[in-house]
């Protein structure tokens, strides 16, 4: 038989956690291995036990999932994030699955689902809620639409294209540096590059740009 896959559950929901950790515990795939309700403290029992996978509640105390994310990158941890969100919301969306969220699962269909993500996660796929199919139908259409009205994207680096996603959050040079492990001498170089290649002109242009097309970066 072959070894469990581990997990861990961050939810600052105890009576929703106990659910999702006997769902999670019937399945003989799995197992539990250590819950919190709290960012900062899953980020120590995640960098301590390093599970396969961890599933993350979107709002934390401590910490947020996406900055228990962040946080995990930046330590080289090598487990998995499910995230769980009460709503969607494109911004968290987007920035979610620029973090490399290997699922996302609304709550609402958590219990349900959460088998069915666990199984793609650990064979390696990523796992989307049924019911954010035609969001993300939506969103491949005005990302495709935005680059047939500035051909330049495409000629974006892949570190480039980080920058602009962090520069459409309102992120300063300093803290999309911080973000990519870069300095923020780097950052300006690469936003003088994005400028370039995408006709951008003006002290606030790429600012602008990436504001106004946030959702399709």
């Amino acid at each position: 038989m072959a070894p469990q896959c581990t997990v861990v559950l961050v939810d600052d929901h105890p009576v929703f956690r106990l659910g999702l950790k006997q769902v999670v515990n019937n399945n003989k795939r799995f197992s539990v291995v250590g819950e919190s309700g709290n960012g900062v403290e899953a980020l120590e029992l995640i960098r301590r036990v390093q599970p396969e996978i961890a599933v993350v509640d979107i709002s934390l105390p401590g910490l947020d999932g996406l900055g228990l994310m962040r946080q995990l990158a930046r330590q080289r941890l090598c487990t998995k994030c499910v995230i769980l969100t009460m709503y969607l919301e494109e911004s968290l969306f987007q920035e979610a699955m620029d973090l490399g969220a290997a699922g996302y699962v609304l709550k609402d269909n958590a219990v349900e689902e959460i088998v069915r993500c666990l199984s793609a996660v650990a064979a390696g796929d990523c796992y989307l809620s049924p019911s954010l199919s035609s969001f993300v139908v939506q969103l491949r259409q005005s990302q495709q639409a935005l680059r047939l009205r500035t051909p330049g994207l495409d000629d974006l680096t892949q570190m480039e294209r980080r920058v602009l996603k962090l520069i459409a959050q309102n992120k300063t040079s300093r803290q999309i540096g911080a973000d990519l492990f870069i300095s923020p001498r780097t950052v300006e170089t690469h936003r003088r590059n994005i400028c370039l290649k995408l006709g951008l002109t003006g002290s606030h242009a790429l600012l602008e740009f990436a504001l106004r097309h946030r959702a399709a970066l």
